[in-house]
């Protein structure tokens, strides 16, 4: 047993949760409390109402989550009621860290994908809300050699608008939705940009501009951190962790 505020403290030194900007909606940190102390962790993409009831039934206490309860906060009512209601019935705290989970050089989910995929070279890439919110990395193989890697990576299927040179060279990455940058990708020299959705527009304008988007779904380019978060305060504070599965298939 940990207590919750030690935890707390620090995921936010950790995670440099006061240093990096994000979207205005974000709160990034501690959502929920709970009695004070953390037993078992639960991580998962989405702060959702089946994942919560799953980490109370799991019987954890500390749920960490990449998307968070609160994005535009006004009343609680109905969904937002039930979530809060059964988190505070299980005891369950909920932690939340959204840019700078993505950003993270051990744990995030970036970095993470880019080892998966073998990317040499890496240097930050694409600057969102005042920081880099990518990494590009060079590629050596044929571009159905990384899409192959990307779908063993993700464990999912990946939509690709193939525009762009057959042998790729510099590969660009951010995980989630980060479609609409595909023009700054091109800007930034990047030749094959991995993302995990975006508006319908991105796929023509990939073609225009002559690069490879490759769409590897927003869920599952997300799924690296939180693991990754967690088994490394598991081991620190030596509290049992799991991972709670709820893929959208976007």
């Amino acid at each position: 047993m940990v207590p919750l505020a030690q935890l707390t403290a620090y995921l936010a030194s950790y995670l440099a949760i006061e240093e990096v900007s994000d979207y205005s909606q974000a709160y990034n940190g501690l959502q929920l409390e709970n009695n004070g102390n953390v037993t078992r962790i639960a991580a998962a993409v989405d702060a959702c109402e089946s994942v919560l009831q799953t980490a109370v039934n799991k019987g954890a206490d500390l749920l960490l989550v990449h998307h968070g309860l609160f994005w535009n906060p006004t009343v609680i009512t109905g969904p937002l009621y039930r979530k809060l209601r059964g988190a505070m019935a299980g005891n369950l705290a909920v932690y939340s860290a959204h840019l700078p989970l993505d950003i993270h050089p051990k744990v995030g989910n970036n970095a993470l994908l880019a080892k998966a995929l073998g990317l040499k070279s890496l240097k930050p890439f694409l600057p969102i809300k005042g920081q880099p919110a990518g990494l590009a990395g060079v590629w050596t193989l044929s571009r159905d050699a990384l899409q192959q890697r990307l779908v063993a990576a993700l464990g999912a299927s990946v939509h690709v608008c193939a525009a762009g040179p057959v042998r790729p060279r510099l590969v660009g990455i951010v995980t989630g939705g980060a479609g609409s940058e595909v023009a700054r990708a091109a800007a930034a020299g990047i030749d094959t940009f991995i993302t995990g959705e975006g508006p319908h527009w991105s796929y023509t304008l990939a073609e225009e501009l002559g690069i490879n988007l490759f769409y590897g779904g927003h869920y599952a380019t997300e799924t690296f951190g939180v693991k990754a978060l967690a088994e490394h305060l598991s081991k620190r504070f030596k509290v049992p962790w799991g991972f709670i599965d709820h893929p959208t298939g976007l």
